[in-house]
């Protein structure tokens, strides 16, 4: 189950999420035949993520924890007062009081920078955007009974963003600057 960034203040899905969320449905098949279930998570209203979902073209599962412990019970939310608390906790480490830093101050740059402009892609600041983190978490059922056998956070995503191991074994590799990727219906058709 992956930890989607989208919550509730959000306008629209975070694009890193969108981009890894866009190699989803044609694994939902095989898995399937592995007895798994590929879903995502986020804490948006569930018709706002319908909406989103129509929009990118996904057909995955999709489930809203809005009004839900989940994601906070995950790591992978965080209330505006553990933010600036410090009281966050991200890829087992506890993350300094909010100051303009959210996921790091080499990475907002005291609130430009990428993270600022993902943040602006979804229609919110650093600070609000950075209460959402991205996550996959595994679960098995046995006997009606829900075990929590694997979690991992931040870098530990990327095996999962699809595009990325492609690029890897490009000629030039990532060869990124700044933030380059864009949901699949922004980018010139031309």
């Amino acid at each position: 189950m992956g930890s989607f960034m989208f919550g509730p203040e959000y306008t629209a899905g975070c694009p890193s999420c969108s981009a890894i969320a866009d190699g989803f449905d044609g694994s939902v098949v095989h898995l399937a035949n592995h007895d798994v279930t590929l879903s995502a998570v986020s804490r948006a209203p569930l018709a706002k993520l319908q909406a989103y979902k129509r929009r990118m073209g996904w057909t995955f599962p999709w489930a809203s924890s809005l009004g839900s412990d989940f994601n906070f019970d995950f790591n992978a939310s965080f209330t505006e007062g553990q933010q600036r608390e410090g009281g966050v906790e991200y890829n087992y480490r506890r993350e300094a009081a909010w100051t303009v830093r959210g996921i790091g101050e080499s990475l907002t740059k005291r609130g430009e920078g990428p993270v600022a402009e993902i943040a602006a892609m979804t229609g919110t600041d650093a600070a609000t955007y950075t209460r959402e983190r991205p996550g996959m978490s595994a679960f098995a059922l046995e006997d009606g009974i829900v075990y929590h056998t694997y979690s991992t956070y931040a870098r530990g995503v990327d095996g999962i963003w699809g595009m990325y191991q492609w690029l890897d074994r490009a000629p030039k590799g990532r060869n990124e600057t700044g933030v380059w990727w864009r949901r699949n219906d922004e980018y010139d058709k031309g």
